[in-house]
């Protein structure tokens, strides 16, 4: 009887209060959203708010996802269920499950704590006018260099009272708990270099899906984080995905907003050029927990006196939106009527536009300047006055070609100071008498962070 009576009581839940609870949350959420559209630049899209089962049953039915089954089933020698299942697995894997709580109460608090404790945070360049213009219902696409894992935080913060961004994130992050946190705030994994051809067709099937549904994305077009701090060609993969069968008569408009990041300091700077320093000369970067352990509780300590000095200045710049449409009818073609071979040229000069436009926005900061000033006099010992002299010159030429130069406070004696000061801290720099030089075996790590801007100098 305890038992039965047990069994009712959840019976009775599930069937009639719970529907009710739901409702009454959901109603509330909703009204949530609603407010935050009027807020948004950027509206949130239904797709957005689907529910995550929902989505995977309806990618799991397209027709080019059961094609791809079939195929595979064949070619593996396997029954179709199996396939079917393999498929399923990859679908899960890939669609995200969207929570504006998580997102606006729990993330863009988050990553504006975590971005200004880390660095100082400025907007640099930003095209208004064009970004006003932009149609309300195209999907719109941040195309990103990647500098470093803070990009994700740093770009969510900045993006916070205009969007909600819909990350494509590499496998690093696919571990418990963090892969629910990410999947939260409405990223998806990829799988970077997978050469099985049922994941790759699941995955741009998804992509597909969510661009057609207006659904704004964020993703780093160099598919993965610059080694040598240069700014790299553009791999295709997703741009395919997105633009592959796009129809400017029929298909929603896709508008590409290239943004350019820039730090004074990259935290995974050394760990990013280990292998260019070992295939110079030999040497290799360790990492430990135990190193990692000792920088943080370091870090906190001077953070506790009052001695941290931040890591300099984090930048972000916001360019001209380039319209797929106006693109496409600038060159006279049509994607989707095009031979697969001709179709690749025309995605892959996209795709060199696209970071033509990011480069021409990546601000110059403080750090990236003066390294460049070092890396030019080689081991020469320069004063004070001949380092500002000759980074005032390379602002000019950075200026006269019509490149963001960020000069903090206005002001380019403090920005050259700035530069000095945090290449000195980090003994980047040697300094005596009032002279400076760069240390021989650091000019690697000087060299990755004048490669930010290499590509604007003359």
């Amino acid at each position: 009887m305890i038992l039965l009576g047990v069994f009712a009581l959840i019976g009775l839940t599930d069937r009639i209060f719970a529907p009710g609870v739901r409702w009454f949350f959901r109603r509330r959420l909703n009204r949530a959203i609603d407010e935050l559209n009027t807020r948004l630049a950027l509206r949130i899209q239904p797709f957005k708010l689907t529910r995550r089962q929902t989505l995977i049953d309806q990618l799991m039915y397209d027709p080019e996802v059961i094609k791809a089954v079939e195929i595979h089933a064949e070619e593996n020698n396997v029954p179709r269920a199996v396939s079917m299942a393999q498929a399923q697995k990859f679908a899960r894997e890939i669609i995200p499950s969207f929570s504006a709580f998580a997102y606006f109460r729990i993330a863009t608090r988050l990553s504006r704590y975590i971005s200004k404790w880390i660095y100082r945070v400025r907007l640099g360049y930003s095209d208004d006018e064009a970004l006003k213009a932009i149609d309300p219902e195209a999907t719109v696409v941040f195309v990103i260099n990647h500098r470093s894992n803070m990009d994700y935080i740093l770009l969510t913060y900045m993006a916070a009272t205009s969007a909600t961004l819909s990350y494509a994130v590499g496998e690093w992050a696919r571990i418990f708990p963090l892969q629910n946190v990410i999947r939260s705030m409405g990223a998806y994994f990829i799988r970077r270099n997978s050469g099985d051809p049922l994941y790759r067709r699941v995955l741009a099937r998804y992509v597909r899906m969510a661009t057609r549904q207006g659904v704004t994305q964020a993703v780093f077009p160099e598919g993965g984080l610059s080694r040598d701090g240069a700014l790299r060609p553009a791999k295709l993969g997703l741009l395919g995905y997105m633009v592959g069968d796009f129809d400017p008569q029929s298909s929603r408009d896709v508008v590409f907003i290239p943004v350019g990041l820039n730090y004074d300091r990259v935290m995974e700077d050394r760990i990013l050029t280990s292998k260019a320093s070992k295939e110079i000369g030999g040497r290799t970067f360790r990492v430990s927990i135990g190193k990692v352990l000792k920088f943080t509780a370091r870090n906190l300590k001077l953070r506790l006196q009052g001695k941290l000095f931040r890591y300099g200045y984090a930048c972000v710049s916001f360019g001209t939106p380039v319209s797929l449409k106006g693109w496409m009818k600038q060159r006279k073609i049509n994607l989707r009527n095009l031979p697969e071979s001709e179709r690749f040229e025309q995605i892959e000069a996209l795709g060199k536009t696209l970071m033509t436009g990011i480069g021409s926005v990546i601000p110059a900061l403080p750090v990236s300047l003066v390294s460049t000033v070092f890396l030019q006099a080689g081991g020469k010992k320069m004063s004070e006055m001949e380092i500002k002299s000759r980074t005032f010159k390379i602002v000019q030429e950075l200026e006269a070609k019509g490149a963001h130069v960020h000069i903090p406070r206005e002001d380019r004696d403090y920005a050259v100071s700035a530069g000095i000061r945090m290449l000195t801290l980090r003994h980047l720099v040697e300094e005596e008498d009032g002279f400076y030089w760069a240390k021989e075996d650091e000019k690697l790590l000087l060299q990755y962070y004048a490669n930010s801007i290499v590509h604007l100098l003359p």
